[in-house]
């Protein structure tokens, strides 16, 4: 381990003694204030394996702001020996992970070494496994984590759809109305997209949680978000992101109270934000989706196609 007693970068006590970074590098824990180095950091990333960053800004500060993150402990910024952020590394719950290193970084152990730090984290924070996820065409990520003894368990996949001409919105079933998301729906569609996804997701988040990652990004836009009622009741949600300096629209939530499903309310949600999105003159629109969700045939026909996919890699943890 390289010697911290007179750098800037002081040593954390996240940092455990048999982390083996290379002896050029120093590290410190991150704060929230780190967000924009940090964005630039995976967009560089992003931009090298997908020639496009794919992640938005205030997506990092709401990760660096979530509950149960603790940023001194939970964190690790490395920075090469000119004082360029070079790798970062966070566990959140002991139970997610995620690890950039920066492409001209790459081939030099730091992957690796912040993989171990990630793993004894979760360790000290009581975990028996740890995720990560990453990009199927990045096959050295792939072939890091299969070799520190991470298996595939859930596959995702980016949708698209390209729009040249205005969408088309079916008509809303009997008894069901539209109209788009308005201040106070915050916990009702709260309710309803954990209530869905808890037919597959792991762990139901809390509110705080749930909230930084949807309706309180700055990217959050409730114009381009449709909700769907029965009577006074929340039935169906899309939530969007209108995220800047960029030509596409992006979906991130999408869905259905079991009651009300196959009566194409989704579907109606799904073409009245793409109108939206459409009269702001974007062109396409993109979402995620994963394997535990069965949602991809739903998405397929309504027009959309795989753009790319990704994978969640799991790991049963023992001791060190």
């Amino acid at each position: 381990m390289a010697d911290l007693s007179s750098s800037p970068f002081p040593a954390s006590s996240s940092i455990p003694a048999s982390s083996s970074f290379p002896a050029s590098y120093r590290w410190r824990a991150a704060t929230v204030a780190d967000a924009r180095a940090v964005h630039e950091l995976v967009a560089t990333c992003e931009r090298e394996l997908l020639g496009r960053p794919e992640t938005e800004p205030d997506r990092i500060a709401a990760d660096l702001g979530l509950p149960g993150l603790d940023p001194a402990v939970d964190t690790l910024l490395v920075y090469d020996a000119t004082g360029r952020l070079v790798g970062r590394a966070w566990v959140h719950g002991g139970r997610r992970s995620a690890v950039d290193v920066h492409p001209d970084h790459h081939g030099r152990g730091l992957g690796g070494a912040l993989l171990d730090w990630a793993e004894a984290r979760a360790r000290q924070a009581g975990s028996e496994r740890l995720s990560q996820t990453v990009w199927d065409s990045d096959r050295a990520a792939v072939e890091l984590l299969r070799s520190h003894g991470y298996e595939p368990f859930v596959t995702q996949w980016q949708l698209e759809i390209r729009m040249p001409a205005e969408p088309v919105v079916p008509a809303p079933p009997p008894g069901i109305t539209l109209r788009c998301f308005r201040p106070g729906d915050e916990r009702a569609a709260y309710q309803l997209t954990e209530d869905a996804f808890d037919e597959w997701q792991k762990r139901r988040k809390p509110y705080e949680e749930w909230a930084r990652h949807t309706v309180e990004l700055d990217t959050f836009a409730p114009a381009l978000s449709p909700l769907a009622f029965a009577g006074d009741q929340l039935v169906g949600a899309v939530l969007s992101l209108n995220v800047p300096d960029t030509d596409e629209g992006y979906v991130e939530r999408v869905a259905v109270r079991k009651d009300h499903r196959n009566q194409g309310i989704a579907r109606m949600l799904l073409q009245a934000s793409f109108r939206a999105f459409y009269r702001q003159g974007r062109r396409t629109c993109t979402l995620w989706t994963h394997s535990e969700t069965g949602a991809l045939s739903l998405y397929q026909r309504v027009g959309m196609t795989v753009r790319s996919s990704s994978a969640v890699y799991g790991k049963a943890l023992g001791s060190e």
